[in-house]
């Protein structure tokens, strides 16, 4: 690739020229980029100067880029002062991106002579191609896309959470993910081998069904009429699950929390959570909630007649609604503060009214009173 910007006669023996290996260039940022280049003049000259420029304008004289700030630290001339020309430029960044000449001036006035269209630089950088989302097992392939084919045919890297990936690279600039699993979601960035630039990494997210639910209770343990009582469903899976609560069968309420501000003993029996989202659902396991009460609803009743004869006996028992079940019970007589009998049935030998009083450990309550009339015998 050569050409002129120098009178284009040649009177001398020879001819003028400047030869680039490469006339366009795509480079990876930050990389060094060498170009190679040769240079030719009729024999009778001396070279007095060689340089490098960029973007050279007809009729200008073209400023050396080593006196450039922007390229003295970064640009080292590997060539001589008799037909190599070659450069190496540094930590090439995207704005390096032009046309680069090589120039020569020798010790006669007609003897100047710039590589004309020389080597057209194009930096790029790395950007890796995914999908936002993929489902579970599905297969997904992820592109690492540079903005020009680069002239160095380097190998692809790629990188997952920062880790390189040693396995399932498919084509040089591609990486395969077959069977896709949840696992394999986070953010990828692609490289190549050898050079220090890293891609900027974008988030791949799997989509899956809800695989486990589980419900935890709070209080954990014993739960009494009247607590606050939480169920938390937990699930898995990808996008959040919707959570719907059922008691027995029963539809009870929505949410990733079911509250019972006050529970109560018709609040007993089996819950469970179902998460769902558009690619599943899942029910949890059952669980059970005993509320325990103290004893209500208490009552008497009275084997035989209330109306009853001397020396016959009246049995009275006493029931009770209550959980645990109430096993303590102490009988009384109206007006009189201490007790005159214990055990679930009472024998009651003298008219009066008595009452009964249930006990489990959650507390006590009393029945309403019955009568008993006893007769004398009459001779």
């Amino acid at each position: 690739v050569t050409a002129s910007l120098a009178p284009p006669t040649d009177t001398h023996f020879g001819y003028w020229g400047v030869s680039y290996s490469h006339s366009h260039i795509c480079a990876l940022k930050d990389s060094s980029v060498i170009m190679s280049c040769t240079y030719t003049y009729p024999t009778g000259y001396k070279i007095m100067k060689v340089f490098w420029t960029k973007n050279p304008v007809m009729g200008e004289e073209p400023p050396d880029l080593s006196k450039d700030p922007e390229y003295s630290q970064r640009l080292q001339y590997l060539g001589d002062k008799q037909q190599n020309c070659t450069i190496r430029l540094s930590h090439v960044r995207q704005k390096d991106s032009h046309k680069y000449c090589f120039r020569f001036i020798t010790d006669q006035p007609d003897g100047k002579w710039t590589g004309y269209p020389g080597v057209t630089l194009t930096v790029t950088d790395l950007q890796v191609e995914a999908p936002e989302r993929v489902t579970e097992g599905h297969n997904v392939s992820l592109t690492c896309k540079s903005s020009c084919t680069l002239t160095d045919r380097a190998t692809f890297i790629w990188y997952r959470n920062s880790q390189p990936l040693t396995e399932r690279r498919d084509g040089n600039n591609q990486l395969l993910l077959q069977s896709v699993r949840r696992e394999d979601a986070g953010r990828y960035s692609c490289a190549l081998q050898e050079h220090t630039y890293i891609s900027p990494a974008v988030y791949l997210n799997v989509m899956y069904p809800p695989t486990e639910s589980f419900v935890t209770v709070n209080p954990s343990g014993e739960i009494v009429e009247g607590d606050l009582v939480t169920l938390n469903c937990s699930s898995d899976s990808n996008p959040p699950a919707e959570i719907s609560w059922f008691k027995g069968g029963t539809f009870v309420g929505s949410g990733r929390i079911y509250s019972i501000s006050k529970i109560s003993s018709d609040h007993s029996g089996e819950y469970k959570c179902k998460s769902r989202n558009k690619h599943g659902e899942k029910d949890s396991d059952a669980v059970t909630l005993n509320v325990m009460y103290p004893p209500k609803t208490i009552s008497v009743s009275i084997n035989g007649s209330a109306e009853i004869v001397e020396g016959d006996p009246v049995t009275l028992s006493c029931s009770s609604d209550s959980n645990p079940p109430a096993l303590n019970f102490s009988w009384f007589k109206e007006n009189q503060s201490s007790a005159v009998g214990s055990g679930q049935s009472f024998n009651a030998l003298q008219s009066g009214r008595f009452y009964c009083e249930a006990h489990n450990q959650h507390g006590s309550q009393r029945s309403d009173a019955v009568a008993v009339t006893v007769h004398g015998v009459y001779h």
